[in-house]
């Protein structure tokens, strides 16, 4: 069979001010670049699990923007920048819920053709019911468990409405090799690996891995440096994300892997949480085998926004009094923190605004992040502001971009949070106070690199040549 595996990536944004305003902000425009730059590694991954009698093709929704509208029943020419033409026998498709509309009627567009369609990732999990709409099949949970038969039925033209993965948890360490070689390496800046599914906290506003896996599970390290390696072997000097909703969970895994990953001598990011800055040994190692930055949710500068955001405990919320070392810690590792914050918690009142700006500017993380408080399908949040009448505009899925409101903030208007946002962005992501923040990294990590060699030099012993 001839197999497109087609990515919605990209990052979206109803709000046209703040498109505007981001065009002329650092900080905005430099996460886009980076969102919009990387490939769908769950699409990589089912390409290198099929078969290789059958033909994969990997794209990018960009790659098909100017494909003809064709009448019901005809199959139309879609022809990719390289003008080679795309006719399939099976196509899949992975989009998160901004884009999803738009890979529905992609998906549309190819079942009037003739060409059967799938469709999967974490919006589909949540909302299953509606690629159907569309003529579409769907796939519910970890792809890696039913891609065979799905495959297997395309080919015998028995394609399924609903494959459900659901209860049939995926073993990591049956984890093939994604197909790295199906990119054109140009298009990006960065390639992801993924070591883990899943986090222990699983807060309320959070659409990420949990919702396809109920636990947390780690890949065996072979494997994890197998696939960096082949990486290596494609991009001479590749910047790698670890694709994992909470790295170092599992520190005893990271202190077995990262020696073997300061061999391999590339740079990398993660996200993880606050109590990586308990381990300094981990810390050092981190830094040792090339870590440069650490994304890290702290979400509210505030006490009160961190209460109940998590299902199973307050974890946050007792962390709260060493957010502002743990940001000095690791940065005076030399790993820049990129730490984030969701506006619109219910904790949060207009001060919200002011309290970020005062707690960045006091703290010097290296980047920043803003985001709305986000209802995406299939969390419990989503669940709450329904049932509580606070959605602004129910499955109006193209605003779940984390830069649009919708829903009713609990201590002021929907309004005065989107003026707050947009003057707190001003702020934040000007050149001066950016070049700030920065400078400060460089100054206090070089400061304290030379007090550190100083305090080595005279701890070794001095010998007398005779």
């Amino acid at each position: 069979m001839r197999i497109a595996l087609i990515a919605m990536s990209g990052i979206r944004a109803c709000d046209t001010e703040l498109l505007e305003l981001g065009l002329t902000l650092p900080g905005f425009v430099e996460r886009s670049k980076t969102i919009a730059s990387l490939p769908s590694l769950g699409l990589l991954t089912l390409a290198g699990m099929t078969p290789p009698q059958h033909q994969v093709t990997y794209l990018e929704v960009a790659d098909l923007r100017e494909f003809p509208e064709s009448a019901a029943g005809a199959r139309p020419e879609i022809a990719n920048r390289a003008g080679m033409p795309m006719d399939f026998d099976l196509v899949a498709i992975s989009s998160f819920s901004a884009q999803i509309k738009e890979g529905y009627e992609l998906a549309r567009r190819f079942v009037a053709a003739g060409v059967p369609v799938v469709m999967g990732g974490l919006h589909v999990t949540s909302v299953p019911d509606e690629p159907a709409r569309y003529g579409a099949s769907a796939i519910i949970g970890e792809g890696e468990v039913v891609w065979p038969e799905v495959l297997a039925d395309a080919q015998a033209g028995r394609l399924k409405p609903l494959y459900d993965a659901r209860g049939r948890e995926f073993d990591l360490s049956a984890a093939p090799m994604p197909a790295y070689d199906l990119l054109d390496f140009s298009r990006y800046n960065r390639l992801t690996v993924q070591t883990s599914r899943g986090c222990p906290w699983r807060c309320s506003f959070c659409a990420a891995s949990i919702l396809l896996t109920k636990r947390y599970k780690q890949k065996p390290v072979p494997l994890v440096l197998a696939e960096i390696d082949r990486i290596r072997s494609l991009w001479k000097r590749p910047f790698i994300e670890f694709a994992d909703d909470n790295a170092f969970v599992h520190r005893a895994w990271w202190k077995q892997f990262l020696p073997e990953l300061s061999r391999r001598h590339v740079k990398w990011f993660a996200e993880t949480d606050v109590s990586v800055a308990d381990d300094e040994e981990l810390l050092a190692m981190m830094r040792q085998a090339g870590c440069a930055e650490v994304l890290i949710g702290f979400e509210s500068p505030v006490e009160e926004g961190l209460d109940d955001l998590e299902l199973r405990r307050n974890w946050k919320r007792d962390r709260f009094p060493s957010y502002r070392r743990t940001i000095q810690t690791i940065q005076d590792h030399g790993i820049r923190v990129n730490a984030c914050f969701v506006l619109g918690l219910d904790g949060h009142g207009p001060g919200i605004f002011d309290a970020v700006y005062d707690f960045v500017e006091q703290t010097t993380p290296y980047d920043v992040q803003i985001t709305y408080l986000t209802p995406f399908p299939g969390t419990p949040l989503y669940l709450q502001l329904k049932r509580q009448g606070r959605l602004l505009y129910d499955q109006a899925w193209e605003r779940c971009t984390l830069f649009d409101v919708n829903f009713r903030p609990a201590r002021m208007s929907a309004e005065e949070l989107r003026r707050g946002f947009h003057d707190l962005a001003r702020r934040l992501y000007c050149d001066e106070f950016t070049a700030y923040r920065r400078a400060a990294f460089h100054r206090d990590y070089m400061t304290r690199l030379r007090a550190s060699r100083r305090r080595a030099n005279l701890a070794e012993p001095v010998s007398r040549s005779i």
